[in-house]
Order: C-alpha cells, then structure tokens, then sequence
C-alpha cells in the first residue's frame, strides 16, 4: 500500500520576488486492484456549511495519474495540463470551479490524480508557473499575494484501487473541512471534523500557551486567517530555533546509557532496530548487531518537518526509523517509552517541551485524528478516509467558530 497520503513533496522555490513553493506530487498508492471498477471519474460532492456570505473557489490540482502530467482538473473531471512556465513565473490558466454558496451543495467530478483540492473565501487564488511546475501558496511569507485570503485544501489521490482523501494541517490551520467517501453501500466515512467551537478553540489554545501564539496570522483589520505550522513559525521567526532543545537534548542523554527500540511496521513485529547514542550519534542496529543507519542530533526543524537530520527515504530501513522518531519526537513519547512507536493517543503530548501546535489540534478534533505534522500517519492518527470502490468523495466546508 501507500505509505500514506501525506509526505513531505514539496520543495521550495524562489523566483523574481515571489517566494512561494513547487507544487510536485509524489507515488501514488499503487494499483493493486487489477481490474478494479473505479471510473475513470467519479463524483465529489461539495456542500457549503460555512455560514459565510462570500463566494467560494473550488480547484482541483494535481499529477495525471493515467499520463504523468501535472495539471487541473475542470467541473466534469477533464484534465488540463499545465503550460510551461517562466522565469519570473508566470500566471496559471485560471482553474476554479465556482463552488457552492452557503448552506448549498455541488457535485463536480474528480478524475485518476495525486493532488489537492483547494478552496478559497471571497477571492480566488493567484498562482502561478515557473519552468519547474506549479508554485502554490506560500503563506509564510509576506509578499505573498494570497497571505490574505482566507482558503485550505485537501489532499487524495484516486486510482484503479480506489480513493484516499485526507484533511492536513501540515503546513497550517485554517478553514476548518470534512472528508469523507460514500461506499457502495450507501454508508459513509468521514475524517476531519471538529468539536463543536473547535475552530476558535485551537487559535484560543494557541494563544494561551506561552510563545506560540505568533503562529497566527491575521489580516490588516484583524481577521484571523491561520495558524502557521510550527516549521513555518520557526522560519518566520514565531518560534526560537531552541523550542525543542531541551527535549531533544534530555533524548539524546537518555539514550547514551539505555536502548530505543523501534518497530517501524506493525505487520512486521519481529522487525526491530536498537538504538543508542555514542559520540552524539544515534546508531540503529538489527538483530545481528550491524549498524543499519545513524542520526546526528536533531534540530526543532528537522523534527517538526520530518526533514533534513530525520529525512525519510522511501526505503525499508532509514526511513520506516526515521519516521517513528519524527512521531516520537513531535508527540514527546520517547522518554517515556523506550518502545516505539508508542500506540496509545493517551500518552502523546504529555511532556512540557512538545509540539503544541499538533497537541492543540488533536485535542479539538471530534475523533482525536489530525494531520499536524508529516508523519502524523505512524500508529494510524491521521485524519483520512479509503475506500476501495467509491461511489462518491464528500467535501464539507464547516463553520468558522
């Protein structure tokens, strides 16, 4: 299967003043149902529970899975690919889809892609091409022209084996959404939702707990817009470089005179890595004692992108390790349990020195699941939806209290 939906894909780019990053769409999960029944399009049922009076933008972004392309999808599911850009990038062909007003519901069609589903307030996006691809919104940074326009996205992929569709607050917090999919038998599944109030609730938490509040971000006249995901907030300046210091360091003492045991697949429970700190370097060994692979010392950017000093190839080794210490990191579980990853939500986020940002957006959500960082995915805490012969996707825009 997939290892998840959602993975760091991104990579920056900078051009000509517009700071913004390359929309790129990685593996999709792979067509295991040979033979499957999926159309080629099936339908995506938007219903508009927001309460608010502006119009709202539809797009549907992403790779062709059927050619490889990247591109936009129209309101019947036909796939447009993308012209080629520039340098400056240039605008992209205007794909929104109108979407329906208030306390309304439209249907739009979805074809065969690994993308994203965005949807915007009261003005539409501005993107635009540069030589490499698609530049999407890029919120943390100032200039960016859609820094005050109130908007989200969703992400999926659809496929011969079916549709995974998820909610993410990877990036940032921002208009509140549900997914969901209706099988074939009439039933539905659904993920994202928030308590009651949840929407206010988590920008409340955010500013009651110490120092994270510069996270938000609001337009001129004071209207709350998002809350910046904590990598954003360290590259903004919203957070010190040294907020996860204390943690990090109090692992790596830890783990100089006792193991970490990780089992990275729960499939696989006799596939376990040990590791232990020498020299500053943590080395994970197998069962035989070899030295599979090593981590220096992480920083609060490395843990709260799964990236760089905990970066994750798609291999069978690094990456299902470095992985389960992203999680254990951001959920603040590996002091206080030397075997992960550590199954049990209750356990999560119980250190001082944590991810608050996830920690808060957990808490507000009316399952418990959320994607707050990249590898929310370790354990299944996620906020996604599968099914392998969908009958319709669901995208419901819930209201902003």
């Amino acid at each position: 299967m997939l290892s998840r939906l959602r993975r760091r894909l991104l990579a920056v780019a900078t051009a000509a003043g517009l700071a913004g990053t390359l929309l790129t769409f990685g593996a999709s999960p792979p067509a295991d149902a040979a033979g499957s029944a999926v159309p080629a399009t099936i339908p995506l049922k938007i219903t508009n529970n927001s309460s608010r009076g502006e119009a709202v933008h539809i797009y549907n972004l992403g790779t062709s899975l059927t050619t490889g392309q990247q591109g936009w999808a129209d309101a019947n599911g036909t796939f447009h690919a993308w012209p080629a850009g520039g340098n400056p990038p240039t605008p992209a062909p205007d794909a929104s889809i109108p979407g329906p007003a208030a306390g309304q519901t439209k249907t739009i069609r979805i074809p065969k892609l690994s993308g994203r589903i965005y949807f915007s307030y009261g003005q539409k996006l501005d993107f635009r091409l540069t030589t490499g691809g698609l530049v999407q919104p890029a919120v943390q940074n100032p200039s960016d022209p859609n820094r005050n326009i109130l908007f989200n996205w969703s992400e999926y992929t659809l496929n011969d084996a079916g549709i995974w569709l998820n909610s993410t607050q990877v990036d940032m917090f921002s208009a509140p959404y549900t997914v969901g999919v209706q099988r074939g038998d009439g039933s539905v599944i659904s993920a994202g939702k928030l308590k009651a109030g949840g929407y206010n609730a988590v920008f409340n938490a955010l500013r009651a707990q110490s120092g994270w509040g510069g996270l938000i971000q609001t337009r001129p006249d004071g209207t709350v817009l998002r809350a910046l995901s904590p990598l954003y907030g360290l590259e903004t300046g919203a957070l010190p470089a040294s907020v996860l210091n204390d943690y990090i360091n109090r692992v790596w003492q830890k783990y100089a005179t006792s193991t970490l045991t990780v089992t990275p697949f729960g499939d696989q429970p006799n596939t376990k890595y040990f590791g232990r700190v020498s020299g500053n370097v943590m080395n994970f060994t197998n069962g035989s004692g070899a030295v599979v692979t090593s981590f220096q010392k992480p920083d609060a950017s490395s843990v709260f992108g799964c990236h760089r000093l905990l970066d994750a190839p798609n291999d069978l080794v690094r990456g299902p390790i470095s992985r389960t210490l992203c999680a254990g990191f951001n959920r603040s579980t590996l002091l206080s349990n030397p075997n992960q990853p550590d199954p049990s939500a209750a356990n999560f986020y119980k250190d001082p020195v944590t991810n608050h940002y996830a920690r808060i957006i957990h808490d507000r959500m009316a399952d418990g699941k959320a994607y707050a960082f990249a590898f929310d995915d370790v354990g299944n805490h996620e906020s996604l939806v599968h099914d392998g012969n969908p009958a319709q996707a669901q995208l419901t825009l819930d209201p902003l209290n």
